[in-house]
């Protein structure tokens, strides 16, 4: 069986515009003489590789610690598309999906350099799906991510933003993208695999 490791490295991944980048701080290093080395870390619940909770933008949404994790773990499918998701791309996906196997098709992985637009955000809402990851940073267009995202998370879909996919062809298979339990949060840090079945 292959893993597929589809998480960026922390502290040398993408950063969200505006939102502050992860930094590590040795607390003790057992070169200076401590007894174990100890690493402090100061980041932001959406740097790098990270789920989106309802809670991100709708204030009284679930937060991260609140989600089924049902969600997060389950069989899924690897789609590919370059620029805009459009309504008709999102629904030639949900087909794809459907037709490689229905129990996939509940989660929608997207590699390329995609853009989730509102038309197939509601397509996918609709569909009941119940995690959407893609590459880049934020779901949505990078200037204007909230409509996408109010649409996404209102329908308590999971967002996965921040994957790494170049290594993954079409198809489907079983995603483990459970994040960190952070209570109360909007999101959290994941390293989430794909295993090859």
């Amino acid at each position: 069986m292959k893993i597929y490791d589809i998480a960026q490295e922390v502290f040398g991944c993408a950063v969200y515009p505006g939102d502050p980048s992860p930094e590590r701080e040795i607390k003790l290093s057992i070169s200076d003489g401590a007894v174990c080395n100890l690493t402090a870390l100061h980041m932001c619940a959406h740097n790098g590789t990270h789920v989106d909770a309802p809670y991100h933008f709708i204030n009284d949404g679930k937060t991260i610690d609140q989600v089924d994790m049902e969600r997060f773990v389950g069989y899924a499918y690897v789609a590919e598309h370059e620029g805009d998701v459009t309504k008709e791309d999102a629904k030639r996906i949900l087909s794809e999906a459907n037709a490689c196997d229905p129990e996939a098709a509940k989660r929608i992985i997207v590699k390329g350099d995609s853009t989730m637009t509102a038309e197939a955000a509601k397509v996918f809402a609709d569909a009941g799906i119940l995690l959407y990851g893609n590459e880049s940073q934020t779901v949505g267009p990078l200037e204007t991510p909230m409509e996408v995202h109010l649409i996404m998370l209102g329908a308590e879909i999971v967002l996965l933003e921040g994957i790494r996919l170049s290594e993954v062809s079409v198809g489907k298979y079983l995603l483990n993208a459970a994040p960190i339990n952070l209570g109360g949060a909007d999101g959290a840090p994941c390293r989430p695999v794909l295993l090859e079945l």
